[in-house]
């Protein structure tokens, strides 16, 4: 096992998966997610999912992670907040509450150790992408975490700082017939910096993430901003609703344009986005909004693509109770409906085939909520296998020998189906739905518009 991926010799795309028996230990203390990281790799082990001949068509390396320095770490979060997260403050007036040390978000054993191994884990995989396709860190994902606080069971910002390094890359060369491969420079394009999509799965909104790129901006009359450049762009889908964590202003749909240009004063962000949902989320939710998703993708054009694969959305998932009694909000499946073979459309994994199978670019796999353990290690087991284009059929068996068998009841199998929450999201013919596709096409017009400006820019 490496610390890093070797240079290929071998011409199938490589995946790099993150892993090592210290991030495990470390990993398993997280006070909201106990033994998870243990559940998730091991079940991903046993399923033979890190076996050379796994695959035919992608080779998995398994990538050792290097401990996040206080340099790696400083890049975004203050050396206040570092200072007192890793033990090391001399101010000796600071309090736990200072920094959101607190409540949902406590002060254990170990945690400067996670806190570097979480985030070290996360950047292996971003560098991993210099040579990987793809690059997964199922111990990342931790996208509520602030600069200078912890908040929502994150305590480090492991998808801000993978999102900082990604921007340094080069960006990923077009295949020859692509459309944009000849945008405004037929024979020689002109060099330009990589572009970076965030897209957050998890049924919370990631407002760690979205406020550190948020740069609200005037739209004028003619849809013209000055946001040509922007390298950056990040779209969370997940539920929102009165008292629903976390609270902000920047989890809603985008404005209408009307709204926009009527006010000399009312500032957006087209590169900070969100679709809010209610209760009782499905698989008929995602594949609804999913053309959004594309139109997004397509306008955007990203080079890199970063995917917090939460999955506290699917059915069962406790979402933040500490009670597993208690149902979430969500009822999305990650395959199907039980009995049936085919991968249900708009399920998690019917959306991440599509991303590794159809979008162009490198992909950041990365894990984040999700607190039933043996569906989380259901669902990063499932996805690492339409990684590596070979998904398991969702009626595959846990294995016997797995350490955690039991817990697997009462299917001991893979799939994790839907229940019978009443979906109370749009369906196809919803004024709803029409109302926010209406909103995303002009934004993605600025958007398209904005890429552009950047290769006339860039030409001149």
């Amino acid at each position: 096992m490496n610390s890093s991926p070797t240079t290929p010799t071998d011409p199938l795309p490589l995946v790099a998966y993150i892993v090592s028996s210290d991030l495990v230990k470390y990993s398993s203390l997280l006070p909201s997610n106990p033994r998870r990281s243990f559940h998730v790799h091991t079940l991903v082990k046993d399923l033979g999912l890190l076996s050379s001949t796994y695959s035919v068509t992608r080779r998995i390396q398994v990538v050792r992670p290097r401990v996040a320095s206080y340099k790696d770490l400083e890049i975004y979060h203050s050396k206040q907040y570092l200072d007192y997260l890793l033990g090391d403050s001399d101010d000796e007036e600071a309090l736990p509450e200072d920094f959101g040390l607190e409540d949902d978000c406590p002060v254990f054993p170990g945690l400067g150790e996670y806190v570097k191994a979480v985030a070290g884990a996360t950047l292996t995989a971003a560098n991993a992408l210099k040579i990987a396709d793809v690059a997964i860190s199922w111990d990342g994902g931790r996208h509520h975490a602030q600069k200078a606080r912890a908040s929502g069971f994150c305590y480090i910002a492991d998808c801000v700082l993978a999102i900082l390094l990604l921007k340094k890359y080069p960006p990923i060369p077009y295949q020859v017939g692509h459309e944009n491969a000849r945008e405004a420079h037929p024979t020689n394009p002109p060099p330009r910096k990589a572009r970076v999509m965030y897209l957050d799965l998890d049924v919370h909104f990631s407002d760690g993430v979205s406020q550190a790129f948020y740069k609200p901006t005037t739209i004028t009359a003619t849809g013209s901003t000055p946001n040509s450049g922007r390298q950056v762009l990040t779209l969370s889908i997940h539920h929102t609703a009165p008292g629903f964590f976390p609270s902000s202003n920047l989890s809603g749909l985008p404005p209408p344009l009307s709204e926009i240009i009527d006010s000399s004063s009312r500032s957006f962000d087209p590169y900070t986005l969100s679709i809010p949902l209610r209760r009782g989320l499905s698989s008929k939710t995602y594949h609804n909004i999913w053309p959004i998703v594309e139109r997004v993708k397509d306008a955007f054009d990203p080079d890199y693509i970063v995917v917090q694969c939460g999955v506290d959305g699917l059915a069962g998932d406790p979402g933040s109770s500490t009670s597993t009694e208690s149902a979430g909000v969500g009822n999305w499946s990650l395959g199907g409906r039980s009995g049936q073979d085919a991968v249900e459309e708009g399920s998690l994994g019917w959306c991440i085939e599509r991303i590794m199978k159809t979008w162009r670019g490198k992909k950041l796999l990365l894990g984040g909520g999700g607190y039933h353990s043996p569906n989380a290690a259901r669902a990063w087991a499932y996805l690492t296998s339409i990684a590596l284009d070979n998904p398991l059929p969702l009626d595959t068996s846990i294995p016997v020998s797995h350490d955690a068998f039991p817990l697997y009841a009462p299917s001991f199998t893979l799939d994790v189906p839907p229940g019978n929450m009443e979906d109370r999201n749009w369906d196809p013919s919803s004024s709803s739905l029409s109302d926010a596709k209406e909103r995303y096409d002009w934004v993605c017009r600025i958007l398209e518009m904005d890429r552009l400006q950047t290769s006339v820019d860039l030409r001149f």
